[in-house]
Parts: C-alpha cells; sequence; structure tokens
C-alpha cells in the first residue's frame, strides 16, 4: 500500500462530493420504481448492457510538479520536473443503459513501455542569481504499467425540461483515478552558469510514480444528427465536467547519493472536456471516435527524504503539481 494512500478522499470538500454522488446514484435508481411496480413483467438485465474495447492516444500530454526554496532567496521554482505521457493505452468500457438513467465505466492501461518526447528536469538553484536557470536535463521516458480509470452516472433530464426527443440530456457525477508509473532514462545534463560541456546519465535516473483521485460532476448531451447530413444512427456527444482532486508523487532519484526521495501531497480541481462522434456498423455493434482534454492544477507540500544523510524537510513554498492530458479513442461497442 502506498505511504499516501491515507490521503484519498481525506478533507471536507472531498467529503461533500461523495455524499453528492451518493444521492446522485439512489435518485438515478429510484427512478426506476415505478416500474419495479410492474411484477408480472420479467426485466432481463443483460438487455441494457453494452461493452466495449477501446484503443486511445495521449497526445501533447504531461503531469508535472515544482517547488520553490522555503529559504533565502525563496525562488519558485526552485525545481521543475515534466513528464511526457503521450503513449498508447488499451481497455475496456463496460455500461448499463436503461431509459432514464445510466451507470458505467472504463479502464484502461498503457499498452507499450516508452512515451514520445522527454523528461524535462530544470533547476534554479543560484542563489546569487535566482531567476535564472542553472541547471537543465533532458532524458528518455519510459511508462511502467500505469492505469487510467472512471466511473459515472446520469439521469436523463431532457424530457422534463421540453427538448427534442432527438436532443438527450443528462447530469453526470463520477470519479476517476490515475496512476502513472514513470522512469527517466539516458539522459544529457548541462551546468548553465558555468560554461562547462553537457553530461551523460546513462542508464535509470528517476523512478516517479504520480496519482491523481477526481471526483467529477457536470453535464453530458447526446444528439442525433445523422438526421441532418444523411446517415442513419449517427450520434454527436458531447460533456463537460468538472472536479475535486487529490494528488500525491513520489520521486525517488537514482544517481543521487543516499537514497533521496521527494514526495508532494496536493488538492486542487481539474476541467475536463469532450465530443465525439458514434455510428451503427451493423446490428448491435457500434463505433466510435472521442477526443476529450483533460487539465489538473493542485497545490499542496513538498517533503525531501534521504535517510542515509539524516534530511527529512517539509515545505508549501511554491509546491504546484499539475497536468495536462488530451486523448483521441476509438471504441468498438457491442450492445446487448
Amino acid at each position: 500500500m502506498s505511504r499516501f494512500s491515507r490521503y484519498k478522499g481525506l478533507g471536507p470538500g472531498c467529503l461533500y462530493i461523495q455524499c453528492a454522488l451518493a444521492l446522485f446514484f439512489f435518485l438515478s435508481v429510484a427512478s426506476l420504481c415505478p416500474a419495479a411496480e410492474k411484477k408480472d413483467e420479467s426485466v432481463q438485465l443483460t438487455k441494457y448492457l453494452s461493452i466495449g474495447v477501446k484503443v486511445e492516444r495521449l497526445v501533447n500530454s504531461h503531469t508535472s510538479y515544482e517547488f520553490g526554496n522555503p529559504g533565502p532567496p525563496y525562488q519558485v521554482p526552485l525545481s521543475r520536473l515534466e513528464f511526457p505521457l503521450d503513449s498508447w493505452w488499451g481497455g475496456l468500457e463496460l455500461r448499463f443503459c436503461a431509459s432514464r438513467f445510466s451507470v458505467g465505466g472504463e479502464a484502461l492501461t498503457n499498452i507499450l513501455g516508452d512515451t514520445a518526447g522527454r523528461m524535462k528536469d530544470s533547476d534554479w538553484d543560484d542563489d546569487s542569481n535566482p531567476k535564472v536557470m542553472s541547471v537543465y536535463s533532458e532524458s528518455m521516458n519510459r511508462m511502467r504499467r500505469s492505469y487510467r480509470t472512471s466511473f459515472d452516472a446520469d439521469l436523463e433530464i431532457a424530457d422534463w425540461i421540453g427538448l427534442p426527443k432527438w436532443i438527450s440530456l443528462r447530469p453526470v457525477a463520477g470519479f476517476r483515478y490515475q496512476s502513472f508509473h514513470l522512469v527517466a532514462h539516458d539522459g544529457v545534463q548541462q551546468v548553465l552558469n558555468d560554461g562547462s560541456p553537457p553530461q551523460s546519465l546513462p542508464g535509470d535516473a528517476i523512478r516517479f510514480k504520480q496519482q491523481y483521485w477526481q471526483y467529477f460532476g457536470g453535464i453530458r448531451s447526446q444528439a442525433d444528427v445523422g438526421r441532418y447530413v444523411g446517415l442513419s444512427d449517427l450520434k454527436l456527444s458531447l460533456q463537460f465536467d468538472w472536479a475535486y482532486v487529490d494528488g500525491n508523487n513520489e520521486d525517488l532519484h537514482l544517481l543521487r547519493e543516499g537514497r533521496r526521495f521527494t514526495y508532494e501531497i496536493t488538492s486542487g480541481y481539474a476541467w475536463h472536456g469532450s465530443v465525439g462522434l458514434k455510428k451503427n456498423l451493423i446490428k448491435n455493434l457500434y463505433l466510435g471516435l472521442e477526443v476529450d482534454y483533460l487539465k489538473i492544477v493542485t497545490k499542496g507540500n513538498h517533503r525531501w527524504v534521504n535517510e542515509p544523510f539524516n534530511m527529512d524537510e517539509k515545505s508549501f513554498h511554491g509546491v504546484k503539481v499539475w497536468s495536462e492530458q488530451t486523448g483521441i479513442g476509438l471504441t468498438l461497442e457491442y450492445r446487448f
């Protein structure tokens, strides 16, 4: 178990969101109660299920963190590390869809080990000139087994507010979890303020793990656009949501003396939006294309530990953890 697992879901803001999610799910299920009164009808749950196989590419994506100097001259940032996330992902989607509500989720993992782009490590540690970058390095980046999962429920309200039948409008609430395991390796470092030549950093240099817990609420919509372009059963979908976020990371610098760890425990928010098209191919089989964007911004505390040197320091100064993720995905879905 991660040493930070005790932090996930804590805090009054997070508890309020969890209660709201529970209430939302209860109201969604309660909307089926009138149907339950018809005891003479046999309900086959499988006919409401759909399962999909999804492949997604993250592009122009990263997770990054920085922290400031807690002592004079208090520069911010003192150090910044940017890890690319551009990679291929695959997984499954499962959904239960009734006329009034739906509940479902997805689970994805990275398919390949390497990411596109370089890990960037920047330092401003010259106290006599704190606004000028003093050390910069770039390294290749490998992604160990990583995960992105989500679960949500929505409730149809389009008919309640008088929208036409070809438009669906649903408030949505749910939870997203992301765990990225990254290794920076075979880099080149340049000390910028002494005129020395670049230095090679062969082998693994940094092992990094970043986790995000996201409790979100928003709105999703679907429209039958096939009626306007002459294609039957072509649907346009949109979603926009806001999330409260808990985050933590662990950074082990392998090339430093001793066992040099840094940790960030942060909280903040995330914005997420998506747009997609879905088309029926043959009976019960659908092909979907989706583009989504997620931006996470959190702040909190930074801890620096190196036990062989009896170092254990903690600071809140200039601590920021953030991520931007753009995904382009294809889904092949079967509806029972």
